[in-house]
């Protein structure tokens, strides 16, 4: 069974260290990420189970994360407006904490927090999520994608494909018509803990097609020296 999948939006060195080191060691597969820009870019394209939210990100509001989420368009697939997000802040009064809950957090903890504690809401909110309807659908060709349940169809059957296999095919599908090069894809796909070489890609892009297969097309195609694309006539 694949990890659950944390995306850590906090500024803070310190805190987004000790976050990534334990939900790491806890069997969590973990992001961070520092600024809205890169919030965003994370969540459209990664699709995290459940994101820890600060709200103080350097001269930006992390409330405009949480704006993007619970605006964002599920039924193109982008975003699923359904995410759980656990806003985490040092700012505890009521007042804030309410703006926090009107905005659409899941959860609002405050800022120094206990670690268990935090864990434990955190699976509390992932189990309540757990039953909410499937949103988000991406179609191209006889290939689907279902973005927020993580699974892939080719002519109706269906396609098993590894964590990083479905987020490298999400990637390439949220711009079909575009060129990724292979330092995006490390990047966009694999984060902070992607190797420099550029291998890690080629090989799972050929896994990806080969599982593929059952098409009508091929699906991945590689544009030598640059990247990797979808097909281009997806009609």
């Amino acid at each position: 069974m694949d990890a659950t999948r944390v995306l850590v939006i906090e500024d803070d060195e310190a805190t987004a260290t000790f976050l990534a080191d334990n939900l790491t060691a806890d069997g969590y597969g973990v992001w961070v990420v520092d600024t809205v820009e890169e919030a965003v870019r994370a969540i459209e394209r990664r699709g995290p189970d459940v994101a820890l939210l600060d709200l103080a990100l350097g001269e930006s509001s992390g409330l405009a994360v949480l704006d993007f989420v619970r605006n964002g368009d599920g039924l193109a697939g982008r975003v699923d407006r359904g995410l759980p997000v656990i806003v985490l802040s040092g700012l505890g009064s009521e007042v804030e904490r309410l703006r926090g809950f009107r905005r659409g957090a899941d959860d609002y903890v405050v800022k120094p927090f206990s670690y268990p504690e935090l864990v434990a809401r955190m699976q509390a909110v992932l189990r309540r999520a757990a039953g909410r309807p499937v949103r988000g659908l991406i179609r191209l060709g006889d290939l689907t994608i279902d973005a927020v349940g993580r699974r892939v169809e080719v002519a109706g059957s269906p396609v098993a494909l590894s964590t990083r296999e479905f987020d490298l095919l999400q990637a390439l599908a949220r711009e079909p018509s575009r060129v990724f090069s292979k330092r995006e894809l490390l990047r966009d796909v694999w984060g902070f803990a992607a190797p420099g070489s550029s291998r890690t890609v080629d090989t799972h892009a050929c896994r990806l097609r080969q599982k593929l297969s059952g098409g009508a097309r091929p699906y991945v195609l590689t544009v030598r020296g640059i990247g990797y694309r979808l097909v281009e006539d997806l009609a």
